[in-house]
């Protein structure tokens, strides 16, 4: 099987000024998958246009017909397992089982305390994490749930009929430390790097891709622990953020050779940034288009 190839467009643009067009044109380009930030701002965006990623992606599924869309992704920061899971499975429903969610532990970015609360300490995400996940998992593939957490609670929360997909809609999990892992093993049907954070800086892209690996090596061994292979599981980059920065949509010739070295790490897809002039995902809009035709028909 080849390598797929996605993009992920941040939520900048109004809808009728260019936002419908740009997953319209996502479906049109032959992109696997469409995704979308769920976060309520996000770094050097903050204070400009940012628009909510579920109402976003219930317009997108009403404005394409083929396209898989997503969030890379949700987290705890401010959503809640209950009421994610009614969004999720109505959004599922009016895009005819188009959806995969992407989810992570959350950071310590402006969602962590924009409800007023005090951010929590990397243990306390974690933890957190691993309940939201358990208990999303249970309301999207019970109709009534009752659970009494530390974090979560939920009392006979219904969700019938439930996904479109079945048993649900499938999970991204995004995760690089031993407890994210351990749950894309258990209870992922894929999985999400963007590398190696500590290397962005000063690393170079030799010693990102060897630390990829170990990331992709530890997988495994969360899959075997509990007797999963791990090719079942798909593995899924989101670009932007390794020492090569933008230089892989500097060319066709340029993405194929850095596609092709995470390929060869197992990789099964490949998410690139919708380009954002004058921003981090500052890209030739023209060569981005070229990528996602002639690339993605190079790497398949």
């Amino acid at each position: 099987m080849g390598l797929r190839l996605s993009t992920v467009i941040l939520p900048v643009d109004r809808w009728h000024e260019g936002g419908r067009s740009k997953w319209q044109w996502a479906e049109e380009l032959g992109f696997q998958a469409a995704y979308t930030y769920d976060h309520l701002s996000w770094r050097s965006f903050r204070d400009g246009p940012w628009f909510g990623a579920l109402p976003t992606l219930t317009a997108a599924a009403a404005a394409t017909g083929r396209l898989r869309l997503g969030t890379l992704v949700t987290s705890p920061n401010f959503r809640h397992p209950v009421t994610l899971a009614k969004d999720l499975i109505s959004l599922d429903d009016i895009s005819n089982g188009r959806i995969t969610l992407g989810i992570g532990a959350g950071g310590t970015g402006f969602d962590a305390t924009a409800l007023g609360q005090d951010p929590w300490t990397p243990r306390g995400r974690a933890s957190r994490f691993g309940e939201f996940v358990l208990l999303l998992d249970r309301l999207l593939t019970e109709d009534s749930v009752s659970h009494e957490g530390d974090y979560y609670s939920a009392h006979e929360a219904r969700n019938i009929p439930g996904c479109v997909q079945r048993p649900r809609l499938p999970f991204a999990v995004a995760a690089t430390g031993p407890r994210g892992l351990r749950l894309a093993a258990r209870h992922g049907q894929a999985w999400v790097t963007t590398g190696d954070p500590k290397l962005y800086e000063t690393g170079t892209p030799e010693q990102s891709v060897q630390a990829i690996r170990g990331q992709v090596d530890r997988l495994a061994d969360a899959c075997a622990e509990i007797g999963r292979d791990v090719t079942e599981l798909d593995k899924i980059l989101l670009t932007g953020f390794t020492p090569d920065r933008g230089r892989p949509l500097e060319s066709v010739d340029a993405f194929v050779d850095f596609a092709g070295r995470h390929q060869e790490l197992g990789f099964t897809e490949i998410v690139i940034h919708w380009p954002i002039p004058d921003s981090d995902f500052a890209a030739d809009q023209g060569v981005f288009e070229k990528i996602a035709t002639e690339a993605a028909a190079q790497l398949r």
